[in-house]
């Protein structure tokens, strides 16, 4: 090994579950470059005598096959958005408690460590237990390494009942919201600027929709009794050819997240009739997850780690689950509102009680 090389990390999974999301984290992961950390993982559970190890790419699959009456899947995602000067980790402490800062911290590698740490330890659990770990979630759907072992491994979704370990400050987020992007695009004609009013410009013609955007009030949806609140934005603007010519084409990127009781067909029907002038191009599209938690088996899971459940605004891959017909939930260390910011960081007591909550539930106690 090269004198300036760093030597090559090791996942040892018998420290506590703060340790193991530190070493995690400083593990780079953002999405397309997940592989050292799925190699770790695997290496990491290798000599887990209880499970079964299964790898698609860079999504590692780990299970039990006790013959339990119920079988429970855990997934968290091994991915990170980009770093921005935030790693390596540190602790710090705000106001008299102890964070851990870095990126993935929150999103969601503490929930991905408490995964692993329990996955390692539970030999003998009260359910059947599928736990899941995949990449390119952070990234275009296509992409997605749940969405690959779905279509190259359907018979692993088996289950009662999904636990994601995207971030929720430790209590239950039921559903999601659909999630929808579209472009909007307005045409002109060309024309030197400084004979402007022989073209027609087609950025000024966004103004409209700009506008209307501006003023639109977002409803808030109650779906199985939780208030999912909806969100519709710009979040991109294109157009111009050069500093002395009209533009003849703009495009306005617009998101919007809806509630769970929407179809996506819906969602495009809404944002079409807001804006009948322009041409609409889909761009992506994801439906939302309705909370579950009508299951008995949800309700139990509620009511060990304590309520009241939440409701999910983003979109997550519970989504996934729940068109497999599986209920599922959010539960994961960290507040969303970190989630992908350069202050990123968790507080290291969430982590910890995350962890007692789902090993005691998982261990059939509570």
């Amino acid at each position: 090994m090269p004198a300036d090389a760093s030597p090559r990390p090791v996942l040892d999974l018998t420290a506590d579950s703060v340790a193991i999301t530190q070493a995690i984290c400083d593990v780079p992961s953002v999405s397309g470059d997940e592989t050292l950390l799925a190699d770790l993982v695997v290496e990491a559970l290798a000599d887990a005598a209880h499970l079964e190890l299964i790898r698609d790419g860079d999504t590692v699959v780990a299970r039990t096959n006790l013959g339990r009456e119920r079988r429970v899947v855990i997934a968290g995602h091994l991915d990170t958005v980009p770093i921005n000067r935030n790693l390596p980790t540190r602790f710090e402490t705000v106001d008299g408690e102890r964070y851990l800062w870095g990126r993935g911290t929150v999103d969601m590698k503490g929930g991905v460590a408490v995964q692993l740490k329990l996955a390692s330890e539970l030999a003998d659990p009260a359910y059947d237990i599928t736990w899941m770990w995949y990449d390119h979630e952070e990234v275009s759907a296509e992409l997605n390494g749940l969405g690959r072992l779905a279509r190259n491994r359907p018979d692993l979704f088996t289950g009662d009942f999904a636990i994601l370990g995207e971030p929720s400050n430790s209590r239950v987020e039921g559903g999601c919201n659909g999630n929808l992007r579209v472009e909007l695009r307005a045409y002109g004609v060309r024309a030197h600027s400084a004979r402007s009013w022989v073209g027609d410009n087609a950025v000024h013609k966004l103004a409209p929709a700009l506008e209307r955007l501006a003023a639109y009030e977002a409803e808030t949806v109650e779906v199985d009794g939780l208030a999912y609140r909806e969100g519709l934005n710009a979040v991109g603007v294109s157009g111009g050819i050069a500093g002395n010519v009209i533009p003849d084409e703009a495009m306005l990127h617009v998101n919007y997240r809806f509630a769970p009781s929407r179809t996506v067909a819906e969602a495009i029907e809404i944002v079409r009739d807001l804006f009948p002038e322009y041409e609409l191009t889909v761009v992506d599209e994801a439906e939302g997850a309705r909370p579950g938690l009508d299951a008995e088996f949800a309700q139990r899971f509620v009511a060990a780690v304590g309520g009241p459940a939440h409701p999910k605004y983003g979109w997550t891959d519970v989504a996934r689950f729940s068109a497999m017909g599986v209920p599922a939930v959010n539960f994961g260390p960290g507040d969303p509102l970190k989630a992908h910011a350069d202050d990123e960081r968790v507080a290291t007591d969430q982590i910890l009680q995350c962890e007692r909550a789902l090993r005691s539930w998982l261990s059939g106690a509570a």
